[in-house]
């Protein structure tokens, strides 16, 4: 692996390349785009065994270097999962294309004609671990957005991600697009990270997916524009009207359909005059399902098999079979608890009471807010995206599942007639 300054030097041929790339792509035209994005899902389809093979050595490799269980599930690539990248892409393919499209316009009394323009970013940088399913989301809607990727996905999926960037790039290069436009810096190791969050100039957006560790660690130390994807601290909050089976069914959903992943249930909240009606179906589904509860006094006193929380359970991202849980004594302190613990993903409420709904909705300052539903909706593809670039919990230019227009920028355009200003 390539560590030393000078091999780290010689990024920048690469960066070079992509920008150079980012030019071409920016102008090619849809029906081009899609047919390598076709192309892309084809060669996976086709090359099913070898991407197995290839991720089954990453999982051996993250067993024996102790690799937890959230982080594994994150990192397997089986067939299912292979097929279902693929699907996305050609998804993708059916979307429209953001590139050229009218945001807004007017024409001014003076007869000058502007209209505001969707236009890609250019080069995009990712920086991400354990998780080969990027490569192939972020290869598919850079593509599709007419920008050059430039990834860095850690040495747990090496072996995966050489796979999928060589079946990538061969079906861009089917396709008549310059293959530049979606590589890899994996060989550079983290010194090649760490040059990336440097390339101003070269690089034109960064975009972290991990760990808290990893996203707070770009977004401190990046030269490059960053747009910030974050851990998922995720509360549920059965208020007093909550339908039972509804609750029932919403958090063991939440919680238990992949408990890997930055949309999972994290924190129950309940309220105090639904707890002893609620909670202990609720708890009873999760622990069958092998769930650990971390609960408060007050949820012991109902469900004794609960295990005490501790302070630093409540802003656990578990990414595991772990569920905190608290009762509290109205929507107010439900709202209040969310906000002290909260990373700004996902919330969501149960309640048959309309107008706790609508506070719930408008006071809960998240990425997104949901009513009588699963967290586990908040997701690129089940929002109709195809895929997505990551859920952003920041506040500036793209918040929550990330598409592909949030993989543009604007710019005005401004057509006259021999208009000069007075």
């Amino acid at each position: 692996m390539l560590q030393s300054p000078n091999d780290v030097a010689q990024l920048t041929p690469t960066l070079e390349a992509a920008r150079t790339a980012s030019v071409s792509l920016a102008s090619a035209p849809t029906e081009l785009k899609n047919k390598a994005l076709k192309l892309i899902a084809q060669a996976l389809r086709d090359h099913v065994a070898e991407v197995v093979t290839a991720n089954g050595a990453d999982l051996a490799a993250g067993v024996t270097n102790g690799l937890r269980d959230g982080l594994l599930d994150r990192l397997k690539l089986d067939e299912p999962r292979i097929l279902a990248l693929a699907d996305s892409v050609d998804q993708i393919a059916l979307l429209t294309d953001p590139v050229g499209q009218i945001v807004r316009g007017s024409s001014l009394p003076n007869g000058i004609k502007i209209s505001q323009v969707r236009v890609p970013f250019g080069v995009i940088g990712v920086i991400y671990e354990a998780r080969p399913n990027v490569t192939v989301d972020l290869a598919a809607l850079a593509l599709k957005s007419g920008n050059a990727v430039v990834l860095r996905g850690g040495s747990a999926a090496e072996n995966s991600n050489r796979v999928l960037i060589g079946l990538v790039q061969a079906a861009i290069i089917d396709a008549g697009l310059n293959p530049d436009s979606v590589q890899t810096i994996d060989p550079f190791g983290r010194a090649g990270a760490t040059e990336l969050m440097k390339a101003r100039g070269y690089v034109d957006v960064l975009i972290p997916r991990g760990s808290a560790t990893l996203i707070q660690t770009v977004v401190a130390q990046s030269q490059v524009p960053v747009i910030e994807t974050g851990a998922g601290v995720v509360h549920v909050f059965l208020d007093e009207s909550a339908t039972k089976e509804w609750a029932i069914e919403i958090v063991h959903n939440s919680k238990t359909h992949r408990p890997s992943v930055c949309n999972a249930l994290e924190t129950l909240l309940v309220h105090r005059s639904a707890a002893e009606r609620l909670l202990p179906a609720v708890l009873a589904k999760l622990a069958a399902s092998g769930v650990t509860i971390h609960a408060d006094a007050r949820t012991r006193s109902i469900y004794p098999a609960a295990v005490p929380a501790t302070d630093e359970d409540w802003g656990t991202e578990y990414m595991s079979l772990d569920i905190s849980v608290a009762i509290v004594d109205s929507l107010d302190e439900a709202i209040a608890h969310i906000r002290r613990y909260s990373t700004g993903h996902t919330e969501s409420i149960i309640t048959n009471d309309l107008q706790n709904a609508e506070r719930f909705l408008n006071e809960v300052d998240s990425a997104a807010v949901m009513v009588n539903t699963s967290t586990r909706f908040t997701d690129g593809g089940e929002f109709g995206f195809g895929a997505e670039v990551g859920i952003s919990t920041q506040k500036l230019h793209a918040r929550g599942p990330m598409g592909l227009p949030e993989l543009t920028s604007t710019k005005w355009i401004v057509r006259g007639t021999g208009q000069v200003r007075a």
